[in-house]
């Protein structure tokens, strides 16, 4: 088994109108919300910001599967997000199942005390906070990375 990758992490849960961010310090110790960016044409712009700003080591982004393990339109929406940040930073990109991720992030945020009207803006962070503290628990238990790395984008010919 390796050793785990010492580096920050980001992870990403795609949504129709919002995107969460959070990140993890370089031990893997704590996933902490970051941001919630507006879902709109410059979303992957203000993103690479985030990654220019952090220099994690990779961006782990949310695929949501149903729970059955079928693919979904969110799926292929998530894996377009993926692909477009992919063609526009250098840092590797990781796709992990994130199957009741929000869900999740709901349930603590209600368990809190907040109302779903009030944890609207939060609640994305908080569903990458889970999927980023799922992809470092799989690797520490594994000692591999986890989830399935997107291929790099290909250069125009």
């Amino acid at each position: 088994m390796s050793e785990f990758r010492r580096g920050i992490r980001l992870a990403v849960d795609v949504g129709r109108a919002r995107v969460g961010v959070a990140q993890c310090d370089p031990d893997g110790m704590l996933a902490t919300p970051t941001e919630t960016i507006p879902r709109t044409d410059r979303t992957v712009d203000r993103l690479r910001e985030v990654i220019d700003h952090s220099q994690p080591i990779e961006v782990i982004v949310g695929l949501p599967i149903n729970l059955r393990g079928e693919r979904t339109a969110s799926t292929e929406d998530a894996e377009d997000f993926a692909r477009q940040l992919g063609a526009c930073v250098s840092v590797p990109i990781r796709m992990l199942d994130e199957r009741l991720s929000t869900v999740s992030a709901q349930s603590a945020l209600r368990a809190s005390g907040r109302s779903t009207r009030s944890s609207r803006t939060i609640v994305d962070q908080v569903a990458a906070v889970v999927l980023l503290q799922q992809a470092l628990d799989i690797e520490k238990s594994t000692g591999r990375p986890p989830g399935a790395l997107l291929p790099p984008a290909e250069e125009p010919a």
